[in-house]
C-alpha cells in the first residue's frame, strides 16, 4: 500500500478557488490511479474525480464537471485537485485514495486513504 497525505483545504468564499494536493510514498506512485472523494457532515462519502495511472485518463462526478481538475506529476509522486468556482454544497472533508492499475470511481475500489483536509466555502 501507498501512504497519502492531503493538504491545501481550508476556508474560502464561494465563487473562490483551492487547490487541494495530495503526497504519496512509495517508489512505485506511477503504477496507481488516483482519487478524491469528499464527505459531508451525515452523509455518505462521494467521488469527486479520478486519474488513470498515466494521467491519460480522467473521471469527474457530475456536481464538479467543468469546475474541478485532477491532474497528477508522476515524478513527485503528487496528485492535485483545482477547485474553482466553489460553491456552499463543496464543503466536506475530502480525501485522496489510491488504487492498484485500473482507475475507478467507487470508494471501495480504492485500498489507500489519507487522513483528508477539510474544504468550507462560505456563502
Amino acid at each position: 500500500q501507498v501512504q497519502l497525505v492531503e493538504s491545501g483545504g481550508g476556508l474560502v468564499q464561494a465563487g473562490g478557488s483551492l487547490r487541494l494536493s495530495c503526497a504519496a510514498s512509495g517508489r512505485t506512485f506511477s503504477s496507481y490511479a488516483m482519487g478524491w472523494f469528499r464527505q459531508a457532515p451525515g452523509k455518505d462519502r462521494e467521488f469527486v474525480a479520478a486519474i488513470s495511472w498515466s494521467g491519460g485518463t480522467t473521471y469527474y462526478a457530475d456536481s464538479v464537471k467543468g469546475r474541478f481538475t485532477i491532474s497528477r506529476d508522476n515524478a513527485k509522486a503528487t496528485v492535485y485537485l483545482q477547485m474553482n468556482s466553489l460553491k456552499p454544497e463543496d464543503t466536506a472533508v475530502h480525501y485522496c485514495a489510491a488504487r492498484r492499475h485500473r482507475v475507478a470511481t467507487i470508494p471501495t475500489d480504492f485500498d489507500s486513504w489519507g487522513q483528508g483536509t477539510q474544504v468550507t466555502v462560505s456563502s
